[in-house]
């Protein structure tokens, strides 16, 4: 067996930006993410998953096992601006085109979006399509200041939750990933035909249906 080494050319990789953001709305009747709308502005999407933290047991006087708590997902979404149909997400109900009211409740959201990956070689190497389901966002600050000789933009900012979806065989899941480096091309397609759009609406398939796409040769 060969001895390992570290730091090969074309084997430094990393990831960098955010990009090609989608808003999906759940539909209450079907509870399907069947309607897509891009997110325009989008500047961080922080994934901050918790939980699974060990729970020691003890017995015979030694360490007997290790129990880990349920794991959540959680996270944070910062951009310039949001899709119009994000409102009803962020607790706001529009009675006109110029016109909405807050405070009312919260829907239920899904979200997909693209981290390029890249190497020493090359940094447009690839990219990894985030996909998540179950959001739900908190009430977020929003500060208006004046303008002054060193303008900045309003940048918008929601801490998000979710409720993880079933998956056949698995735990639960709030989080798929899908790396273009590593998966085969006419798959990585197939599947952004569904998120983006093209021959119908662009939509969120459940975990299943996205597992579906990449098995088999």
């Amino acid at each position: 067996m060969p001895a390992l080494t570290w730091d090969d050319t074309g084997k430094r990789y990393y990831e960098h930006g955010v990009d090609h953001g989608v808003l999906y709305l759940l539909n209450p009747t079907s509870g399907e993410y069947d309607t897509g709308f891009a997110w325009n502005g989008l500047t961080t999407v922080t994934e901050t998953p918790a939980g699974a933290e060990a729970n020691p047991a003890y017995a015979d006087n030694i360490k007997y096992l290790n129990l880990l708590s349920a794991e959540t997902f959680g996270g944070t979404i910062e951009a310039f601006t949001y899709p119009q149909e994000f409102a009803e997400c962020d607790g706001s109900v529009l009675v006109g085109e110029g016109l909405s009211v807050g405070q009312q409740p919260r829907k239920t959201f899904g979200l997909s979006y693209r981290t390029k990956v890249g190497n020493d070689l090359d940094s447009d190497l690839g990219y990894k399509i985030h996909m998540v389901w179950g959001l739900l966002a908190s009430p977020s600050e929003k500060a208006f200041t004046t303008i002054n000789d060193s303008p900045e933009a309003l940048s918008f900012s929601w801490d998000v939750t979710s409720t993880p979806v079933s998956v056949t065989d698995m735990a639960p899941t709030s989080l798929i990933v899908a790396d273009s480096t590593k998966e085969d091309a006419a798959k990585m397609t197939a599947l952004e035909a569904l998120l983006y759009g093209g021959t119908g609406a662009a939509k969120l398939p459940d975990p299943d249906e996205v597992i579906a796409i990449f098995a088999g040769p």
